[in-house]
């Protein structure tokens, strides 16, 4: 947190719409790749330089230019001048702080909003920013390293199945958005058997790393609540914003994504619960692990009270104790202890206090 607020600090006394990049630097070059299409043309290549996209601004095809690395501020100035996006947009872009949400206007709608992935070999998650601006004919996404969930759309679009390739700028936002949440999906079936592992080692096992595991899970729940909270409010206002730029059927497809985000954020809630519970019942565990030690040591320590007591007397070196001239004293003692702590250990049995 210190080393956001140092980066931060970094914009103090700077003018509105002042580019600096807050986030980790998770690339060292930039990538810019574009997809361009309709129904009967498909094109594809990497851009060396982000000129190379300015031609498609005005064509009457699908554009859909991706920008891995939100580092380079030169890039994403050169194509916030170009296609007239406003600075305080790009100064968003290049924070990767932002909290989901979408900005209309009119000509152009802006979208931020969190990717999470999850890497089945280490357990675990990751967060990045992804950036949308839908225009009439282009979108242009912006993303803070290369490797996402788009995969499937690109595939899509190389090979025209499905209604994408007829569809307009629009819908492909909207697959894009799609493809996030259903990431989500994928998330939470991973932390889903995590936990149902937890409760399980919670019950038989617990130790001292269950713990960390319970507080690590916490934390990621905490992450997917703050990235999808504010989704549903983004996906609610792109349908009810009345834009030019979003045809009525794209409307039905992005109630569905609403309905997938709806799911999601309930499922998040039901993961919370399921982890303080499984929390409570670590602590449970402990308390009562420490309460049979702790009734094992008062048992022992009270058999061993009146054994001592008598040993205590018994090994006095007063000179005149009649008991110590008697031949079977020894034994008698014995006798005496060994009956007492019988008869103690019988109690506690019959009270079912062991």
């Amino acid at each position: 947190m210190s080393r956001l607020t140092k980066r931060m600090s970094h914009k103090a006394g700077l003018p509105p719409g002042s580019l600096v990049h807050i986030g980790k630097r998770k690339v060292e070059k930039t990538r810019i790749t574009l997809m361009d299409y309709d129904e009967r043309q498909f094109q594809e290549k990497e851009a060396k330089t982000i000129e190379e996209c300015f031609p498609f601004k005005d064509t009457p095809t699908v554009t859909w230019v991706n920008i891995d690395g939100v580092h380079d501020v030169d890039i994403v100035e050169k194509i916030g001048r170009h296609f007239g996006i406003h600075p305080l947009v790009l100064e968003d872009i290049v924070n990767t702080r932002q909290r989901p949400k979408m900005e209309d206007f009119e000509d152009y709608i802006f979208i931020v909003l969190k990717m999470i992935t999850y890497d089945e070999k280490t357990s675990e998650m990751y967060s990045e920013q992804v950036s949308m601006i839908l225009g009439k004919n282009f979108v242009i996404s912006f993303q803070e390293r290369q490797g996402d969930v788009f995969d499937p759309i690109r595939d899509r679009i190389r090979n025209s199945k499905g209604r994408i390739r007829k569809a307009g700028s629009d819908y492909l936002a909207y697959t894009l958005l799609d493809a996030i949440v259903d990431g989500y999906f994928f998330v939470l079936e991973n932390l889903g058997e995590r936990i149902e592992i937890l409760e399980d080692e919670v019950i038989e096992n617990p130790t001292s790393e269950t713990l960390q595991v319970i507080n690590s899970l916490k934390r990621e729940m905490i992450l997917l609540r703050r990235s999808v909270w504010p989704l549903r409010e983004v996906i609610g206002a792109l349908d009810r914003s009345g834009s030019s730029l979003i045809h009525e059927s794209t409307g039905t497809y992005l109630r569905d994504v609403y309905d997938h985000t709806i799911q999601v954020a309930d499922t998040i809630e039901s993961f919370r619960d399921m982890i303080t519970g499984t929390r409570d019942t670590y602590l449970s565990s402990l308390s009562n692990r420490m309460n049979e030690v702790m009734k094992v040591l008062t048992i022992i320590a009270t058999i061993f009270i009146p054994v001592t007591f008598i040993a205590g007397i018994y090994g006095m070196n007063f000179e005149f104790m009649p008991e110590l001239g008697w031949r079977w004293s020894y034994f008698i003692v014995w006798g005496v202890m060994v009956a007492v702590a019988v008869t103690m250990i019988a109690y506690f049995r019959r009270k079912t206090w062991l």
